[in-house]
């Protein structure tokens, strides 16, 4: 595992007391650079963060699992690794995940199965996003009988709150079914696309049969005590060891030493 700095060692010794902490990951790329994509990160980091999970003792659960059990079976360091899209190269991270016993759970956009991204330009890498196909049927049904969960991210990876309602239950609805003819199991989990979502997203989720949802929104993953509200931290190309460290201890982004020196500022004069 790579160094940490001392601090953020420090302050991640208290880490855990807020409750489970749920990770968004997108692609992870060979080596060890800073990959171009903001939201893709080194296969170096993404061991070294996962050995410090380890280390640290995370238990790692599926978001099935978490939204399932009591809350207070999660008073241990708990981290939710998720995965948005499924690009092909998730399969070495996959397979990183259990070599440590570690789950995670991925969102799928189901209408790019097997194929090039959809949404992006003719499957062409955009600002650094990965080239080439996204997992497969056999890859997906593969990974969960190897205990990771498959969730849906919609089927062409649309803002929901521009679409109309007949859309909507379609981009849901769809896409649930497809995943679980794919893997032969229920898909309960969603994710929203970039994040974007209102009330009446809510409520279609809901009705779609949906358990469990997840957006982009920061902080401590069982914040809002709400299955369907569930939060999560990005972890992004220029994440270090530190950084990645610092967010697992303040569940923010917001975890430069700047702004850990005003939380400071603001704490002392509370006091």
């Amino acid at each position: 595992m790579s160094w940490i700095d001392p601090l953020s060692r420090a302050l991640h010794r208290q880490a855990g007391q807020h409750g489970p902490i749920m990770l968004m990951y997108h692609a992870v790329q060979p080596g060890k650079g800073t990959p171009a994509w903001p939201w893709a990160v080194s296969m170096q980091r993404f061991r070294d963060q996962l050995d410090f999970l380890a280390t640290e003792g995370y238990s790692t659960p599926t978001m099935r699992e978490l939204v399932a059990a009591p809350a207070k079976k999660w008073a241990g360091r708990t981290a939710v690794i998720t995965f948005d899209d499924g690009y092909v190269d998730n399969l070495s991270a996959c397979e990183e995940l259990q070599k440590r016993g570690m789950r995670a759970t991925w969102f799928i956009v189901s209408g790019s199965v097997g194929q090039a991204p959809r949404w992006s330009t003719n499957g062409c890498p955009v600002d650094g996003r990965p080239a080439g196909r996204l997992l497969n049927a056999a890859e997906l049904r593969e990974m969960h009988e190897n205990g990771m969960e498959i969730g849906s991210h919609t089927v062409s990876h649309v803002r929901l709150p521009d679409i109309d309602d007949m859309r909507l239950m379609q981009e849901l609805s769809e896409s649930k079914a497809a995943l679980e003819a794919m893997i032969g199991y229920p898909v309960s989990s969603f994710a929203y696309p970039y994040g974007t979502w209102d009330e009446r997203c809510a409520q279609a989720v809901k009705q779609a049969g949906y358990t469990a949802t997840c957006s982009t929104r920061t902080g401590w993953a069982l914040r809002d005590k709400d299955p369907h509200q569930l939060r999560r931290l990005t972890i992004f190309n220029t994440d270090t060891l530190g950084s990645f460290a610092r967010k697992l201890y303040f569940g923010s982004h917001d975890v430069r030493w700047r702004d850990i020196a005003a939380y400071a500022l603001r704490h002392v004069r509370r006091v």
